[in-house]
């Protein structure tokens, strides 16, 4: 399928979320003349007004904030209803935790509300496409999506859009890709916008502390308790629950060894959660599936860089694809490669496409009697 880039002076939907980079995204796009129509997503989470100090992204306060940015501009705006949109991804968040795996739900997020639903509410008012506060570059040449890092290595955001479609990427506009963050602030102060000296928000705007076990708690979710285990099955502690552990995880164990540890394997329905050394969590190979390509025509096998969660390295890798799945042949093994987390390919510095991570091969295989017929299961 063949694209093309929204049209210059077409109207586009702005994503405004009452932080400093929507608010500069909307600004530099209206000092180029667009006209603008700015919307909020409202998750429909119910803040503690104790718990607002603690983030910054999608409260009361923030609406207000991208509010006033749009009227301080002269565009329209609306803050729209998406609970149970939102209500979707916390499902998927809490499910995730209980398979055992780590969820990313800015990754989906962004492919169904911020370039997904909000991509319908541009198709409602007649405009082009949506514009977003991502550091990440978009054009469209040829026909076809080209996705590349932000010039911001430390706040590259294009990794959390692997997921997106190619036809939903060529409608949106991200303005803040050429920049640093220090001049998206300093441009902030310049157009005196009310969000220049604002805190950046948290990456998962449903959990106001931080804490995710504390949402699970919320939403009355099942535990699996058990016990925390050696790779070779010595009983070293018990846990309330697989889900309040994730692969790679080093610190909050309650267990001491006399050298550093970390998860390196979570069994939910035997209540094991796997803990082994440095070395018992590197995996050479993963199976990613649900691929998504974008402005790339993946051969059967092709090498390329991956990264398999946000604000990692990339890493040397060859991708053999099979219909709508790959096998990640990592050149190096590579620590806390996680089952849940997506994996981004990249080539130079474009985004080519990615899926999400199902199964790992680790470096060194767990011993091959099962832990739980070790453990007397």
């Amino acid at each position: 399928m063949r694209f093309s880039a929204p049209d210059a002076k077409a109207p586009l939907v702005v994503a405004l979320s009452g932080g400093v980079d929507s608010s500069v995204a909307a600004w530099l796009l209206e000092r180029e003349g667009r006209d603008l129509v700015g919307l909020f997503m409202r998750n429909g989470i119910k803040l503690d007004p104790a718990e607002v100090v603690k983030k910054s992204c999608c409260s009361l306060g923030d609406a207000r904030d991208a509010r006033m940015v749009a009227a301080s501009m002269g565009f329209p705006f609306q803050a729209v209803d998406l609970a149970e949109e939102f209500g979707s991804i916390i499902d998927y968040f809490v499910s995730e935790y209980g398979r055992g795996r780590t969820p990313n739900p800015c990754a989906v997020c962004n492919r169904d509300l911020k370039m997904g639903r909000l991509m319908d509410f541009a198709d409602e008012f007649g405009a082009a496409g949506v514009a977003t506060g991502h550091y990440a570059q978009i054009e469209v040449r040829d026909g076809r999506v080209k996705l590349r890092r932000g010039v911001d290595q430390h706040k590259d955001q294009s990794y959390q859009l692997f997921s997106v479609s190619e036809e939903h990427l060529s409608r949106t506009v991200l303005p803040l890709g050429a920049y640093q963050k220090s001049e998206v602030r300093a441009l902030a102060t310049e157009a005196g916008l009310r969000t220049s000296a604002k805190k950046d928000s948290q990456e998962v705007c449903f959990i106001p502390s931080n804490n995710y076990r504390e949402l699970l708690a919320q939403r009355g979710t099942v535990l699996h308790p058990g016990k925390i285990v050696d790779v070779y099955g010595k009983v070293l502690a018990d846990h309330p629950g697989t889900e309040h552990f994730t692969i790679g995880q080093r610190r909050g164990l309650g267990v001491a060894t006399g050298k550093p540890i970390f998860v390196v394997e979570l069994l939910p329905e035997e209540g094991l959660v796997v803990v082994g050394g440095h070395e018992h969590g590197l995996a050479q190979s993963m199976h990613v599936e649900n691929l998504n390509w974008i402005g790339y025509d993946a051969p059967d096998s092709f090498e390329c860089t991956v990264q398999h969660r946000y604000h990692c390295h990339p890493e040397p890798c060859v991708v053999e694809c099979s219909g709508d799945a790959a096998q990640v042949y990592l050149k190096d093994d590579v620590l806390a490669v996680t089952p849940g987390q997506g994996a981004a390919f990249y080539i130079d510095d474009q985004l080519v496409g990615g899926g999400w991570i199902a199964r790992v091969k680790r470096s060194i295989d767990l011993p091959d009697e099962s832990l739980e017929a070790r453990l007397g299961g």
